[in-house]
């Protein structure tokens, strides 16, 4: 009799069990999402691989779809993403280049509502430090908040020209409103 009250006990524990951790988990992209929704701009510096080449700089990001970073290189590069718009500046050389933007998986972050579906679709794994989402859509995209405090800590995507990039970022400021005109796209020169 007691080996059958054992055995029930560890039938029924695993369910619950399963249940309770399900029920975190989508607590924790409830909270993420609210998290989103209370939030207007941001202000960060960042460390970005691509394809094994490593840079660094700091950005201002302002939803729907604004993003302005300038790099700490040698060409002195800025990058303004104005909505549909990407260009990137070379000011030691005084050049602008514009690409196209609209196939890019880089819009999922840069307008809410998308990166809300990723934290809703997203498939959730959670470590001590890190909570993962990975969404598939055209491509896939991995984006990282930290466990703590639930803040944007970065994300994964390989871009329309196949390159994998990394991006990591810390946050310095949000909800700043931003002066008009900051993120003015340059002209071609």
């Amino acid at each position: 009799m007691l080996v059958n009250v054992t055995f029930f006990k560890k039938i029924f524990s695993l369910p619950f069990f399963l249940l309770i951790t399900t029920s975190l988990l989508a607590n924790e992209k409830d909270q993420i999402v609210a998290k989103l929704n209370n939030l207007n701009s941001l202000e960060f510096t960042f460390d970005q691989l691509i394809n094994e080449k490593a840079e660094k700089g700091s950005c201002l990001l302002e939803f729907p779809g604004k993003l302005k970073c300038n790099y700490f290189d040698d060409k002195k590069k800025e990058l303004v993403i104005n909505n549909k718009k990407l260009a990137i500046t070379q000011k030691r050389y005084n050049k602008t280049y514009h690409y196209p933007i609209s196939k890019s998986p880089f819009l999922n972050i840069l307008y809410k509502d998308k990166l809300l579906e990723i934290v809703q679709s997203g498939k959730l794994e959670v470590n001590d430090q890190i909570i993962k989402l990975v969404y598939f859509s055209d491509n896939e995209i991995t984006v990282f908040f930290d466990k703590k405090n639930l803040e944007l800590k970065g994300w994964e995507i390989k871009d329309q020209y196949n390159n994998n990039i990394n991006f990591s970022l810390n946050i310095v400021a949000k909800n700043d409103i931003f002066r008009k005109g900051t993120f003015k796209v340059p002209e071609i020169n």
